[in-house]
């Protein structure tokens, strides 16, 4: 594990940053650290914001007596990295996400194809045999952000986004995977679309995909999806 830097975020919060890039091993770094500090569960932890290289401990000062408490909780990090006894890898659950590729779901779907030198098979098989990882929930509630795509389907983002984003497209911008959770703006490619649910504010927990969670991909066709966008 790389030494990591930390920088104070306003007065209740501290970032550790284990690097600058987007990498699975870095990204693995930060989500073990977030699972640490919560079977740890020191009594100054409120929140922690995992992002592709860095993690933003948010904390409670009343928790934390000193007259520095962003010292007292590197303290506790630091000591907490260091520690042999802590194992948690930072692995969660495992998601298997059903999806309908191209035609009405997938609007980018002839265009990668065309662009990526392959049939519509050989996509499907590609994109759908990586078990990714959550690396972070960005853009809008919900959203996961994926590592684990295969190289060669890396896509650029369309030069124009479109104003109008379907609910559940499956996506692809640059060398990332992602899903939209709600109708909105955006700029990657579509290749699909699934029926589940990823945010529901009425959820106990709203967003079905969590930081260090795994996805797989579960090719589905056209009448299962709508099937299964029917059910409850």
């Amino acid at each position: 594990m790389s030494t990591p830097r930390f920088e104070p975020l306003g007065d209740d919060a501290l970032l550790v940053r284990f690097g600058e890039r987007i990498e699975a091993e870095t990204n693995a770094q930060v989500h073990t650290l977030a699972a640490r500090l919560r079977d740890r569960s020191p009594p100054w932890l409120r929140d922690l914001v995992p992002a592709y290289a860095s993690l933003a401990v948010f904390f409670d000062a009343d928790h934390a007596p000193a007259s520095d408490a962003h010292a007292v909780v590197r303290e506790s990090v630091e000591a907490l990295l260091a520690d042999p006894s802590s194992r948690s890898d930072g692995a969660t659950g495992l998601h298997e996400i059903p999806v309908c590729y191209g035609g009405e779901y997938g609007d980018d779907f002839v265009d990668a194809m065309q662009t990526l030198g392959c049939d519509a098979a050989s996509l499907i098989a590609r994109h759908s045999a990586p078990v990714y990882t959550v690396a972070m929930i960005g853009f809008a509630p919900g959203f996961p952000y994926l590592l684990g795509l295969d190289p060669a389907l890396s896509l650029p983002r369309l030069a124009t986004p479109r104003t109008r984003v379907p609910a559940g497209s499956v996506a692809i911008g640059g060398a990332q995977a992602g899903i939209y959770p709600r109708e909105s703006p955006g700029g990657w490619r579509l290749l699909g679309r699934t029926p589940a649910v990823l945010f529901d504010a009425g959820r106990a927990q709203p967003a079905l995909l969590q930081p260090g969670d795994r996805v797989r991909f579960v090719p589905i066709d056209e009448a299962t999806f709508r099937h299964l966008a029917a059910s409850p």
